[in-house]
């Protein structure tokens, strides 16, 4: 009869493989979005006209000098391809960081004051709820015609809510903890409660809640750019990529694959960090 003794090493042995396969995926989904934000920040720099029209260069296929060929009205596709992640990448990560800042200080501000306070910003959070997050974003898109400030507005709006409910639902059962009492009788006020107490808890959640803001983020302003109510033309941005390449998919293919390579090589990345994350 096998013991626990002898299965020991045989568990020991498989913990050790789940670590060595979890730390490789984290390292591959970290070199994916390293290589895509290079690419974002060095690509412009080095392919800067990306908006030229040279009707002599329609659907040339792709060369040394242009690895990605030309677009049927002769623009080089890799040069708006560079520009178009920086763009999209930029963008989330500024829809983010609004959202995150707004909903975790307002969710603080609930937890923190309560009473009539935290039933009013709960009930603004519940309407925002009540609401599909991509609808939010269309309305906003297409009151103004897609203008860049209109969409940056709609997905920060559109997310905020997720970060105020998480923050305080949490930061209530973590005020009331005999910690945070001590901390409370012994005066050493909100800044060290809120970094000694508060942000430890936080952190690993809002770091997950952020990572797939960002996969939401760029996926929404692509399906708007899809749809032909985000961004307009000649703006390069990865939606609006595909759906200016899909007419010519026959006899330029490489038109439509290169910004659907980039989204997915950039959801890959996002979410292997994230399912990193959810484990620890």
């Amino acid at each position: 009869m096998t013991t626990r003794t002898q299965l020991q090493p045989a568990i020991q042995w498989g913990t050790a493989e789940r670590f060595r396969s979890a730390d490789t995926a984290r390292l591959v989904s970290a070199a994916l979005l390293t290589a895509l934000v290079l690419f974002a920040l060095i690509g412009p720099l080095v392919w800067r006209e990306y908006s030229g029209q040279d009707l002599s260069q329609f659907l040339q296929p792709p060369s040394p000098i242009e690895p990605l060929g030309h677009d049927h009205l002769g623009r080089s596709v890799l040069a708006r391809l560079a520009h178009a992640t920086r763009l999209s990448l930029g963008l989330a990560a500024l829809c983010v960081a609004t959202a995150a800042i707004a909903g975790i200080s307002l969710g603080l501000l609930a937890a923190w004051r309560r009473g009539w306070l935290d039933q009013a910003l709960l009930g603004i959070s519940e309407v925002f709820l009540a609401l599909p997050a991509l609808l939010i974003v269309l309305i906003f898109a297409a009151l103004a015609s897609g203008q860049l400030w209109t969409i940056y507005l709609g997905i920060a709006l559109a997310q905020w809510v997720e970060y105020f409910r998480v923050v305080r639902a949490r930061s209530v059962s973590i005020l009331a903890s005999p910690a945070v009492e001590a901390a409370t009788m012994l005066r050493l006020g909100p800044v060290h409660i809120v970094r000694r107490h508060l942000l430890p808890e936080l952190a690993p959640v809002l770091l997950s809640m952020a990572t797939l803001g960002l996969v939401t983020a760029v996926l929404a302003m692509s399906t708007l750019s899809y749809v032909g109510v985000g961004l307009k033309p000649p703006t390069a941005e990865l939606g609006l990529l595909i759906t200016e390449a899909l007419p010519y998919y026959h006899e330029a293919p490489w038109m439509v694959l290169a910004p659907v390579a980039v989204l997915l090589l950039l959801l890959v990345g996002l979410l292997g960090l994230r399912s990193q994350e959810d484990r620890r």
